[in-house]
């Protein structure tokens, strides 16, 4: 691979600090997990969602198989804790990473640890300045498994009758304030829209299908001061939001008939509690709806006669914000939070942090957009079909994954995630 495709953590040709970067982001894996019972890593509650266990090896095989480029111990394993990487060789099915008992989860911990020793050895060496690009391409995949392994482990305990929680307690946090919703116009005419070599995160990072800079031409248009709360939606359902076909796109109707749709996932049938990361908790009305599919987003903004952003007129309003600075995982709520400021005109809120935004925009590929040359093309182009784009990072989100132009993407029908959505009107 050539370094110049792919920056990162501490810069393509640099390594210093990326011992630091390395120990920390495998360190936070390590220590999400330790709250959990060893039982709680091997279960999976559906195909979409995997094993705690599973993340802690995948995370580690991806750093084994792109980093060292070599297999260690079992080459069994590679088979079973590889995730979609056709070119790295045959995978274990996705949806049955819940019957995979052995290997167990201390013999993942060893094999966590054998691997980190070598790379931090490769680091110590310099033998990894050739593959610096690579390893920080895999601290950036470790800090997505992060947050899908805490919202995955969410949706295995809402099964549960017990109502388990991963977080015990309530943390320290400022009480929200009625926020009025306003719309606020967005920029229009010709504005620029991903990232180039100079235009990324603090540290320099952005993923392939962020790139290349482009412009594009924006309407006239505004965006909602804030997300929609519980409330609004809660007045959307008591109105027979789910009864009406009319709010609905074609699949999305179906799917609300087929799978019997009456409610966000997690709310209780009357409205008033949700199951949360700590158990089950009353609905917050200012906090920001969440656990929303995009057909359900989607409703909900036609009965709001409203619709929603594309992602071009979402980024452009986010350009400049600090996108480190929101309710990410570091807060450790985990939940989505009330805003702690009454509304100024012009003033967007929560951008960034508290809920992923749908937005109205299919993920397909930018103009002149080039995947990754080898296996590391796999990673993100390959999906661009059939999924739809979110924007702005949940409270479960690593707060150093985020940026402005950063493309998250998930099926329609996806609701386990903390996808909330807000509004957009045309001027």
């Amino acid at each position: 691979m050539e370094s110049s495709l792919l920056t990162g953590v501490s810069g393509a040709n640099d390594t210093s600090g990326i011992t630091e970067d390395f120990v920390r982001v495998r360190s936070a894996t390590v220590q999400l997990a330790a709250r959990l019972h060893p039982e709680d890593t091997v279960a999976q509650s559906m195909p979409d969602a995997s094993p705690v266990k599973w993340h802690l090896a995948h995370t580690t095989w991806f750093f084994e198989q792109f980093v060292l480029q070599q297999r260690q111990g079992d080459a069994r394993w590679a088979q079973l804790f590889n995730s979609y990487y056709q070119s790295m060789g045959p995978q274990f099915s996705r949806d049955q990473r819940g019957i995979l008992t052995r290997p167990s989860l201390a013999e993942v911990m060893d094999y966590r640890k054998r691997i980190d020793d070598q790379v931090l050895e490769m680091i110590e060496t310099g033998a990894v300045e050739a593959m610096l690009h690579i390893l920080q391409l895999g601290l950036h995949h470790e800090r997505q498994h992060q947050e899908l392994l805490l919202t995955d482990v969410k949706h295995l305990f809402s099964l549960n009758p017990l109502e388990p929680t991963y977080s015990d307690g309530q943390p320290d946090f400022a009480r929200g304030i009625a926020t009025p919703m306003i719309f606020v116009e967005g920029r229009s005419g010709i504005v620029m829209m991903g990232c180039d070599e100079t235009d990324r995160n603090e540290e320099g990072f952005s993923y392939d299908n962020e790139r290349p800079r482009h412009r594009v031409i924006l309407a006239l248009h505004a965006l909602a001061n804030r997300p929609v709360n519980n409330a609004e939606y809660r007045s959307f359902i008591e109105d027979g939001g789910y009864r009406d076909a009319r709010l609905w796109m074609a699949d999305g109707w179906n799917i609300v008939q087929r799978e019997n749709w009456q409610r966000p996932l997690y709310w209780s049938q009357d409205l008033d509690s949700a199951f949360t990361l700590r158990g089950r908790q009353d609905i917050d009305p200012l906090a920001p709806v969440t656990h929303l599919s995009f057909f359900e987003a989607d409703a909900y903004a036609r009965w709001a006669q409203a619709r929603l952003p594309t992602e071009a007129e979402w980024e452009a309003s986010a350009a400049g914000q600090p996108a480190h600075l929101g309710n990410f995982v570091e807060s450790g709520i985990l939940s989505p939070q009330a805003p702690g400021h009454s509304a100024h005109r012009d003033a967007l809120y929560q951008m960034f942090g508290d809920v992923w935004e749908w937005t109205a925009s299919p993920y397909v590929r930018y103009p002149g957009f080039k995947p990754l040359p080898g296996a590391a093309g796999e990673y993100n182009g390959k999906f661009m079909n059939g999924q739809w784009v979110l924007r702005g990072g949940s409270c479960v989100t690593p707060a150093q994954q985020m940026r402005a132009t950063y493309r998250n993407y998930f099926p329609p029908t996806a609701r386990w995630q903390f996808s909330g959505v807000r509004l957009a009107r045309d001027l």
